[in-house]
């Protein structure tokens, strides 16, 4: 049993940086956190708020229930008071009125001004929120150390102290053995994978909720030997991307829809130049500005067809903090193994939501890498004029996959153009060099999908009815099939897919046909999911669970929106 804290207030009173310093103050202490976001796009005022779960056990989704509400302004008491436990209760500034019972009112304004420093406030709240957590404060100052100034130290760790004696305790929780795990979000995880994958090139623009993925680069950039550019806007940053790849650089970029409309071009560049590249789309609900910083799944449609002509790609949608870590080293790997462009779909919720995770372990190193990259490009081909020097960047081969070598290469030479070309990267406009390319390309998915990872199953194989859903719903579905297990045991399974498209079937077309109903459930409006399924294989759904009013579904709400679903044989 996870217990579950609210707190809200306005953009510019300190909410994320009071939730990051207790999320790490419960870790300390042994549990299992996980933590989302709900910001408006705007820099002063309006409400925010940080659901944080914590408890002995692993948590993959957020919770509707309260049982603590932190309200730093009246507004929170309003519009969350509804959603508390019986057994919960509300911790606030004695100036902000309230009637309800459950309301514990401290002096956190006054005590903050008494101290000299009112921007020291969220510390009274922590301390006094440890207190009715029946916590201690033995970890409050190496946590506060991580997020205030040095010269404001002492100060935070006295509002805390005068916080946790304003208060007796009210809740407790076991705690279970988590303090040597990592609190990372989705877009830190991301981050990392991309470390682990050796990158060496970062391009991108500012644009929630990526912007998150730069950051962390940037920040560790010196250290990691990366270089990270911001560029003037999406199209120059793809292209710087791809300038990159084509000199052996591992590069990546990353965007959200809005941005990633503008690469589009480029990434055909990519497709037909054959330059391996990874581009990570982290969604948000459009179409146009849409709602900047919420969450939907809207851009799976468009990502698998964006840009003019054919060419193969791959989407990976990342699943969680462990999946995104592990998936962008594979993002690279495929990149550069089929030389093509492979798309990475996250999500503005899995992007800010922070989760406690066994550290990452590298899987390779990176001067096994380097040494597959340095294979032996020998070509016997013989030279047919004084413009071949032995080496063919687009030789047509069985799996249509050409060995690269870079610029500057002492023995060959590779050019590369976006107009179709022959075998030597030479401009061409003949009809059968046109359909030998566009063959030879087109070929790379044949071996591409022989690396698929079928999507996991959550429950029984034998179930009746059975889920099918994409990238960060894997988590709340996890909950919902856990939740439903208690009534309905062995009815009611998922599968959740995070390799895309190419689409792999075999588990569903397996699973398929012995459910009595199947269900799709995406954060979109039109079920693009179910549709891509419905093209790839022929399987339709039944019905469907969708949300796109920019909110996560949690798990107890596809509970609820399922029970007219459910087969009660």
């Amino acid at each position: 049993m996870a217990l579950n804290i609210l707190i809200g207030g306005a953009a510019g009173q300190g909410i994320d940086t009071t939730a990051a310093i207790l999320e790490q103050l419960l870790k300390h202490a042994g549990y299992y956190v996980y933590a989302t976001r709900d910001f408006m796009s705007r820099v002063r005022g309006g409400h925010n708020f940080i659901l944080i779960r914590f408890g002995p056990d692993r948590i993959t989704s957020h919770s509707d229930r309260i049982d603590c509400l932190v309200a730093l302004n009246e507004e929170s008491v309003q519009l969350h008071a509804s959603q508390l436990a019986d057994k919960g209760f509300i911790l606030c500034d004695s100036s902000i009125p309230t009637d309800d019972s459950r309301a514990i009112h401290i002096e956190m304004t006054n005590t903050a001004k008494d101290l000299g420093n009112p921007r020291v406030f969220g510390s009274v709240a922590i301390g006094a929120l440890l207190r009715l957590l029946s916590l201690d404060l033995v970890h409050i100052a190496e946590t506060l150390k991580r997020h205030v100034p040095s010269s404001a130290l002492d100060l935070n760790i006295t509002a805390a102290e005068q916080g946790y004696d304003m208060v007796a305790p009210r809740l407790s929780e076991p705690a279970g053995d988590y303090r040597h795990y990592l609190t990372v979000s989705g877009n830190q995880a991301l981050a990392l994978g991309a470390l682990a994958s050796d990158v060496r090139f970062y391009a991108a623009y500012p644009m929630s909720p990526s912007t998150g993925i730069m950051e962390f680069l940037a920040e560790h950039g010196k250290d990691c030997d990366i270089v990270v550019e911001q560029a003037e806007d999406e199209i120059a940053a793809i292209n710087m991307a791809l300038g990159a790849s084509f000199t052996g650089v591992r590069a990546m970029t990353g965007t959200s829809g809005g941005g990633f409309c503008l690469m589009v071009e480029a990434l055909g560049l990519s497709g037909i130049a054959e330059i391996p590249l990874v581009v990570c789309d982290v969604q948000r609900p459009g179409p146009g500005t849409g709602l900047p910083t919420r969450t939907e799944q809207s851009d799976l449609r468009f990502v698998i067809s964006a840009a003019q002509g054919e060419f193969p790609r791959m989407v990976i949608a990342l699943r969680d903090q462990q999946d995104a870590y592990e998936q962008t080293i594979r993002a690279f790997r495929l990149a550069e193994r089929y030389r093509i462009p492979v798309i990475i779909l996250s999500d503005q919720y899995l992007a800010d939501t922070t989760s406690t995770v066994e550290p990452f372990m590298l899987t390779k190193s990176a001067a096994e890498r380097e040494a597959n990259d340095n294979q032996d490009l020998a070509d016997t081909t013989p030279k047919t004029s004084a413009f071949d020097n032995g080496y063919r960047n687009y030789q047509l081969t069985e799996d249509g996959i050409t060995p690269r070598v870079y610029p500057g290469h002492p023995n060959y030479f590779a050019a590369a153009d976006s107009d179709e070309h022959d075998e030597l990267g030479h401009i061409t406009e003949s009809p059968e060099v046109r359909h030998q390319m566009m063959n030879k390309r087109m070929r790379k998915l044949d071996k591409l999908k022989t690396e698929l990872q079928e999507p996991r199953l959550i429950g029984s194989p034998k179930c009746k009815t059975l889920l099918l859903g994409w990238g960060s719903l894997m988590g709340p579905l996890e909950e919902a099939i856990a939740l439903l297990e208690k009534d309905h045991p062995g009815q009611v399974s998922a599968l959740v897919f995070g390799d895309i498209f190419p689409l792999p079937v075999g588990q569903l077309q397996a699973l398929a046909p012995q459910a009595k109903r199947l269900v799709h459930v995406e954060q979109n409006a039109t079920g693009q999911l179910a549709s891509l399924i419905r093209e790839s294989t022929g399987i339709s759904c039944h019905s469907g669970i969708l949300k796109y009013d920019g909110r996560q579904l949690s798990g107890e709400e596809i509970v609820s929106r399922l029970k007219g679903e459910i087969i009660h044989e």
